[in-house]
């Protein structure tokens, strides 16, 4: 890892938390659990079996927002992102967004405006129901193409440029959700649980839009440099 970048392989684990909390997911998504006590970026990822460069291209880029990744390329373990990325969706899916879609429906019950349960409910599972189908495609379709051809083995009309078109827009959807929510919601008084909801609502989508970066920036570059690599290979 180039000098310039805020974390490197002697910086503690404890320090790189301390330093940038958002990175707490990420680092449970590389499967590092708390407790690493005083060991280094380095020692954590051998301890755990993750490569080292990866996670740092990958938390610097986040951190630090706009990372110039492409000299890393070499250096990236695709397997390592491709096992980040299903801990992702499977954080997502099967965790994140159901306890949002529970604490949406307390809040509404609790304020009494039952009327607009349905039409929150509906914009939600709509939302949801996007989230699940592109994380779903990914599982299903992108990393078993991605595993087979870091086997060499070149797919005869599937290139990750079609899961780049097939990379679908879901914001639009949770939009319109914070907007009933923010502008049209006739809460009263304080309403605590709805304004958790809304934060987590914001919360999350930050953070999706985070993953999407690193399947943008370091997933799709890497498999598409492979892909080409493959293809002069065949010629």
């Amino acid at each position: 890892m180039s000098q310039h970048h805020k974390f490197t392989a002697r910086t503690r684990m404890s320090d790189l938390i301390n330093e940038d909390a958002s990175l707490l997911s990420s680092i449970s998504r590389f499967g590092i659990s708390l407790g690493f006590g005083d060991k280094t970026v380095k020692e954590a990822c051998e301890a755990n079996n993750i490569d080292s460069n990866t996670f740092l291209s990958v938390v610097n880029f986040l951190s630090e927002g706009n990372v110039e990744v492409d000299e890393t390329y070499n250096n990236i373990s695709i397997e390592t992102v491709i096992s980040y990325l299903k801990n992702a969706h499977s954080y997502f899916l099967d965790y994140k967004l159901p306890s949002i879609r529970t604490k949406l429906i307390d809040a509404v019950e609790s304020s009494g405006q039952l009327s607009y349960q349905v039409v929150f409910m509906k914009f939600f599972d709509e939302y949801f129901d996007e989230v699940r189908k592109h994380m779903d495609y990914e599982d299903k379709t992108v990393f078993p193409y991605v595993i087979q051809i870091l086997e060499g083995k070149l797919h005869p009309k599937y290139r990750i440029a079609i899961f780049e078109e097939h990379h679908s827009d879901v914001d639009s959807k949770l939009a319109e959700l914070k907007n009933i929510l923010v502008k049209y919601y006739p809460a009263k008084g304080t309403n605590y649980k709805l304004n958790d909801v809304l934060f987590d609502l914001l919360s999350c989508e930050k953070d999706i839009a985070s993953h999407n970066q690193v399947e943008d920036f370091f997933f799709v570059p890497v498999i598409e440099a492979i892909e080409q690599k493959l293809s002069k290979s065949h010629e």
